[in-house]
């Protein structure tokens, strides 16, 4: 745990994060003005589909576009959180309209959202009250493969185990 709460290794795999240069890393963002630099020069298309983002463990906001790895946008390090997000232009400003932990390279728990939240804050987003659409991630005990648990099934889609009802998926932290 890092003193701002949960930190998160990259658990994918080992060849994405072998191919992060040490330069690489999402766009950070740490206030409004950040943002709105950052916004003007995304495109009308790329405006229309998520982007990728982490909290680093500075509590910053990094963003990517969609199709980048979170281990890139991380520039290889650990976070605080990961997942996709969404922008929509409201009365006149930027605001997050869609945010989730959905990241299979770092697997961040829901209760992640509070780090995500105190970065939005930071970067003047008006943003919703909790992710959007909530991932929950397991390794299973048996075969130790990475599972996501839909409707409150907590059974390895891999081997039929039982998931632990907290998160585990890595065995580090």
């Amino acid at each position: 745990m890092s003193a701002r709460g949960r930190s998160y290794r990259y658990v994918g795999p080992v060849e994405l994060k072998a191919a992060v240069r040490p330069d690489s890393g999402g766009c950070r963002i740490s206030s409004a003005a950040d943002f709105g630099d950052w916004i003007a020069g995304q495109s009308a298309a790329e405006l229309t589909e998520p982007f990728t983002f982490v909290v680093s463990v500075d509590g910053a906001l990094r963003l990517a576009p969609r199709r980048s790895e979170h281990v890139a946008c991380a520039g290889g390090a650990m976070v605080l959180s990961a997942g996709e997000i969404s922008f929509v232009r409201e009365a006149g400003r930027w605001a997050v309209s869609e945010v989730s932990n959905q990241s299979t390279g770092y697997c961040p728990d829901i209760g992640s959202w509070s780090e995500v939240a105190r970065a939005l804050d930071c970067a003047g987003l008006p943003r919703p009250s909790g992710f959007t659409h909530k991932v929950v991630f397991r390794r299973c005990p048996d075969c130790q493969e990475h599972n996501i648990v839909r409707e409150d099934d907590f059974v390895c889609v891999f081997c039929g185990s039982d998931l632990p009802e907290t998160w585990n998926v890595d065995p580090t932290t």
